[in-house]
């Protein structure tokens, strides 16, 4: 059990935590919720001994792994699946311990711990969760170092995933992953063996993978079982009777005043009124439910609605290099009050195709036909590295308002959820959150007709996200979004545009359809999918080899590893009297050569599947 006892953390002077007690159990799934900087990423700092606590104590089972997503991306030339293999480090020790003792006892003890930790079947456990989160087979036997930083972060993510610790603190994964990541990583967690604590502020990933949820609020935690959608009514109905509990407090002390005021000379009163002063000592202030608006967004309206088609796309093929483009033959059309999301993997072109429709990107062949006077707002979280890290939000809006007054832009300012002092701020010093207000600002200063959303809810919390939807609903403009919260998804949009196979096509199901395609497909498939140069690099055909001869390399040397393996066995088993001797080692070591025998099939097998896909590629 994970116990955190009346502890309390206080940072650079701000009290975070205060006095607060929980009791997680074993194989627990809780979601750890609460407004941006309220201290829920320091709280797993502390859980993880990296932070100390100014009271109180944190206890974990002695016996207990913790393990949680690394703060940099793997990189170097080993392949994505051997990163994630050495995730294990027992399994990595033990099989580097096997290949050199030759002490009978220990190799039985070796063995039947490998057998126990189901070691052999690793690298189809390591595959899996490599698919699941957008890995072909290719992919997985490429150098971690060809890919870029977000695509070694979900390596990151597979690492851990397979390393399977006792204790598993994720904060924020879905940041790294597309919707189809997300869908496949909340099936994941669903079903986690182990206890689990997930940051997220991904509302469907909280009804879906977790049975408990974690409140922070104003330093206090506090244990709800069930899902958010159970925690929001739970809490609603908590408050409710707390803000009643206070009122009615409030009225009984106001009425023991009272009578203390009005008998407190009067002799014959006196002790009843010293009574009522000991029971206002006594009676233990309630905190009432304290307001914590979520500062609304707004898009500015356009100054006319346009004549429809806005964008009209007539065979368009488009990319990054004329003989390989990422989307091919692509016809489309956008009207003034389309809510459209985008679905497909990263790497399959959604990126792409905002840039084409934002005007950022011109066709290789084909027609695209604009309206008049369209303006396009577009927002992608990358933009951040183009905010001026030393000026604030007023000063962004006093560059796009040179000749407006003080007043006009300070409104402008606050509109955008900058007032008062916020507004004056470092961009340095802003949260992710606010950045992104910021850019939301930004972009959609001028009243565009047609406003992209790249992955806009990243650092939003769940009542800014909620925000968001609202701004979307309300505009009377068109709508593209790239996103992996399906909330916001479900919550806007009314079309599904399938990006993939370098096809734009319309989605007939909704996202539950859609999810169970992926999920499907992620446990199944063994090919990859199509790339670009500036989201993945790209394979040239005659590389295709490649990956195969590295997969029958690294067939070959587990049939060599495994078949030492099963001769140290076979020794050991040779051994005068040994059954009569040691019935229980013997039993052990005839476990162990039984598990390694099938380990030995399942690497001859992959061997011939490789050999035979390299000819065929050769041919």
């Amino acid at each position: 059990m994970l116990s955190i006892n009346d502890i309390s953390i206080r940072i650079a002077g701000r009290l975070l935590i205060d006095q607060s007690t929980v009791q997680i159990v074993p194989g627990a799934r809780v979601g750890f919720v609460g407004r941006n900087g309220v201290g829920k990423s320091t709280l797993f700092h502390a859980i993880r001994g990296d932070l100390p606590t100014e009271t109180g104590s944190i206890t974990i089972p002695p016996r207990w792994t913790v393990g949680s997503l690394a703060q940099e991306a793997p990189d170097g030339p080993e392949s994505l699946i051997d990163v994630v293999l050495k995730a294990d480090l027992e399994r990595t020790a033990l099989l580097h311990e096997a290949e050199t003792a030759t002490d009978p006892n220990r190799i039985a003890d070796i063995q039947t711990r490998l057998v126990d930790i189901d070691a052999h079947s690793a690298p189809a456990r390591a595959a899996a969760i490599l698919s699941g989160l957008g890995f072909s087979a290719e992919d997985q036997a490429r150098a971690c170092q060809e890919f870029s930083g977000g695509w070694r972060m979900r390596v990151a993510l597979a690492a851990t995933l397979f390393a399977a610790p006792d204790l598993l603190l994720l904060d924020e994964p879905t940041n790294y992953l597309d919707l189809e990541g997300t869908l496949w990583l909340e099936d994941h967690l669903a079903s986690y063996p182990r206890t689990v604590i997930v940051i997220s502020h991904d509302r469907d990933l909280l009804d879906t993978s977790v049975d408990q949820i974690l409140h922070l609020d104003r330093g206090k935690l506090t244990l709800y079982k069930g899902t958010y959608s159970s925690f929001e009514e739970q809490r609603a109905t908590r408050e409710m009777l707390d803000a009643k509990h206070a009122k009615k407090q409030m009225d009984e002390r106001k009425r023991l005043q009272a009578f203390v005021d009005r008998f407190k000379a009067k002799a014959s009163k006196a002790k009843q009124a010293q009574s009522r002063v000991k029971m206002l000592e006594r009676m233990k202030p309630v905190t009432a439910l304290v307001t914590q608006d979520v500062r609304e967004i707004t898009f500015p309206e356009p100054e006319k609605l346009l004549s429809p088609p806005i964008i009209a796309v007539d065979g368009v093929s488009v990319g990054y290099d004329p003989d390989k483009p990422v989307l091919n033959k692509v016809t489309l059309r956008i009207d003034n009050d389309d809510r459209i999301a985008l679905l497909g993997a990263n790497g399959n072109g959604k990126s792409t195709l905002v840039k084409l429709l934002a005007g950022k990107l011109a066709p290789f062949s084909g027609k695209v036909v604009r309206a008049a006077s369209l303006s396009v707002g577009y927002f992608a979280q990358h933009q951040t590295d183009e905010l001026d890290l030393d000026g604030s939000a007023y000063d962004h809006l006093r560059r796009l308002m040179p000749n407006e007054t003080e007043t006009k832009v300070r409104a402008r300012v606050g509109a955008i959820g900058f007032s008062g002092k916020a507004g004056d701020t470092k961009v340095s010093s802003l949260s992710g959150g606010e950045k992104a207000r910021l850019l939301l600002g930004l972009a959609t200063f001028y009243g565009p007709n047609m406003i992209i959303l790249d992955e806009p809810t990243n650092h939003l919390d769940i009542d800014s996200r909620a925000a968001l939807a609202e701004a979307i609903n309300d505009f009377p403009g068109a709508i593209i979004m790239v996103s992996h919260d399906r909330y916001l998804i479900e919550a806007c949009a009314d079309q599904l545009w399938v990006v993939a196979d370098r096809a734009v096509t319309p989605y007939d199901g909704d996202l539950d359809d859609y999810r169970r395609s992926v999920l499907t497909a992620r446990g199944m498939r063994t090919s990859g999918r199509e790339t670009t140069s500036r989201e993945k690099p790209a394979r040239p055909k005659g590389e295709k080899r490649v990956p195969l001869k590295q997969q029958i390399a690294h067939a070959e040397s587990e049939i060599e590893r495994i078949t030492g393996i099963i001769a140290k066995i076979d020794a050991a088993l040779a051994l005068p009297d040994l059954f009569k001797r040691d019935p229980k080692q013997a039993a052990q070591l005839t476990k162990a050569r039984a598990s390694a025998s099938e380990a030995l099939q399942r690497a001859e097998d992959s061997w011939l599947e490789a050999s035979s896909s390299y000819d065929e590629a050769a041919s």
